[in-house]
């Protein structure tokens, strides 16, 4: 016997589901000259493959429900593989846990599909509760590496259900299907927010990391970290250096911890951070540019004042509203720059610029003077440079 109901609802899904995906993307214009927004994300929760969420058989499922609740889809890992633009995209369900799952894209603007499975990540002895923000990176050993955050009890506070400890899970791939997964990285303290270098340094790998007192606080860690690792399958942070740090009254008060890794360009490694301050609602998260030297990936050569990205208008709400966080960025061979950004660890955006105008950005914008009487000064520079230029 034929289930009406069922049938209904299934094609109505299907529909639903064939036009989100096919639905084609446009930019936001004029924008501010630095980036163009686009105006869809290119993932939500409702781009996840029907038959992740619903049970196909009208026999089992007679009311066509969902038997599987995703909640998000975010911060993402990105690269260019075979041909399209692929994500490694946090998918958390509606029970809390998150995972990986590959996105693919032919344009890396809109019409991004789910490969059939989800990541299977190995675990290690020490299973993982959860597991979240992968970092992608090309390396030049000839692996692409994922590292990311995994999450565990600390067994230190039995009686405390929020208390964690997190550490840096690393993986690598060749087809991003297989994983291997490595031992977790040991390191003093915590660390949920740690990079790979795409290359070598002195013979080494190079890690940015984030060190932390505690799964939320950074406490005494002073920012963004460096460190250098003899072997990357026994991989342990010994002496950890500094190069971007925190400061007071800045987008960066709290915390601040790298996106993806650096992009290579004619005038250093450009990178892109975010940055954590308190305010009335709560932690707020913006992302920044800065600018370290091709000599010495460790000494920054510029980082202009302020937020490069904050969230707007619809991106303020979500699971954790006032938030964007990037981990994933691709540079084309002309230059183009697709920057993946998530809002409100609740769906994936896209930006896009180049390389020339990120650079631009990072070495005409001032830095921050770390004062109002200082930003009034920049700003009235401006104005006065500005005169002979108002009646164009």
């Amino acid at each position: 016997m034929t289930n009406t109901l069922f049938d209904k609802r299934l094609h109505a899904l299907r529909e639903e589901h064939d036009r989100l995906l096919e639905r084609e993307n446009e930019p936001l214009l004029p924008g501010n000259g630095i980036y163009e927004r686009y105006r869809f994300p290119v993932l939500t929760r409702d781009h996840t493959p029907l038959e992740w969420r619903y049970d196909l058989s009208p026999e089992r499922n007679p009311y066509c429900m969902e038997r599987f609740g995703i909640n998000g889809t975010f911060n993402a890992g990105a690269m260019f593989h075979d041909g399209k633009y692929v994500l490694a995209v946090r998918v958390e369900g509606n029970d809390r846990k998150s995972f990986f799952a590959i996105a693919e894209s032919p344009n890396g603007i809109d019409n991004f599909r789910f490969r059939k499975y989800p990541v299977r990540m190995p675990e290690t002895g020490d299973p993982d509760t959860n597991v979240y923000d992968m970092r992608l990176t090309a390396h030049e050993d000839g692996w692409i590496y994922g590292i990311f955050c995994t999450e565990r009890k600390d067994l230190t506070a039995p009686d405390d259900l929020s208390a964690a400890v997190a550490s840096a899970g690393i993986a690598r791939t060749k087809d991003l299907e297989r994983w291997e997964r490595l031992p977790d990285l040991k390191s003093p303290g915590q660390q949920r927010n740690v990079v790979l270098h795409p290359e070598f340094v002195d013979g080494k790998y190079a890690l940015y990391t984030r060190p932390q007192d505690s799964f939320i606080d950074a406490g005494n860690g002073g920012g963004i970290g460096w460190a250098l690792i003899d072997d990357i399958t026994r991989a342990e942070v010994g002496e950890q250096k500094i190069i971007n740090g925190r400061q007071y009254h800045t987008v960066k008060e709290m915390k601040n911890g790298e996106g993806p890794h650096p992009i290579r360009t004619p005038r250093g490694w450009l990178h892109l951070a975010h940055g954590v301050r308190m305010c009335a609602a709560g932690l707020r998260y913006v992302l920044y540019l800065y600018v370290t030297a091709l000599d010495d990936p460790t000494r920054v050569i510029a980082e202009p004042a302020g937020y490069f990205m904050a969230p707007l208008s619809g991106e303020r709400v979500g699971d954790v509203s006032n938030v964007l966080f990037s981990n994933g960025w691709i540079a084309d061979p002309d230059g183009r720059v697709l920057i993946y950004y998530a809002s409100c660890d609740t769906r994936m955006h896209v930006a896009v610029s180049s390389v020339d105008r990120l650079l631009d950005y990072c070495f005409n914008t001032v830095p921050d003077g770390f004062r109002s009487a200082a930003s009034v000064e920049t700003l009235c520079r401006l104005i006065d440079s500005n005169e002979p230029f108002k009646q164009r």
